[in-house]
């Protein structure tokens, strides 16, 4: 029900843009969000989106470097990443939320899409 793309290789510096298709009726109404998930480590929360695309809410880490936004025409989120570090290699997945409005907790996501994979070299 959530088909992630755009991930890839790119230099640390660099842009990179990955989006999510949802099914309309798991995502429309809903929050959505980010994670990732660096091996060997926990999936932490990078960023989320209210249903309507009024509020955001980033992990401190990536403020300012990171934009989240949706299409609600195309039940699509999406996550413009400019600035790339190393240190934000990792599977990125996105979620849909049990609610309009959700927070950083896993446990407020109830669907999750495959994950696509970002690698920055230095």
């Amino acid at each position: 029900q959530l088909q992630a793309s755009g991930g890839g290789l790119v230099q640390a510096g660099g842009s990179l843009r990955v989006s999510c298709a949802a099914a309309r009726r798991t995502a429309s109404s809903n929050a959505m969000a980010w994670f990732r998930q660096a091996p060997g480590k926990e999936r932490e929360h990078v960023a989320t989106i209210s249903w309507d695309g009024g509020s955001t809410s980033y992990t401190n880490s990536v403020k300012g470097r990171f934009t989240i936004s949706r299409d609600r025409t195309k039940n699509t989120v999406y996550l413009q990443m400019n600035s790339l570090k190393p240190e934000d290699t990792a599977t990125y997945y996105c979620a849909v939320a049990l609610k309009a409005v959700a927070g950083t907790g896993r446990d407020e996501y109830r669907y999750w899409g495959q994950g696509t994979q970002v690698t920055v070299s230095s």
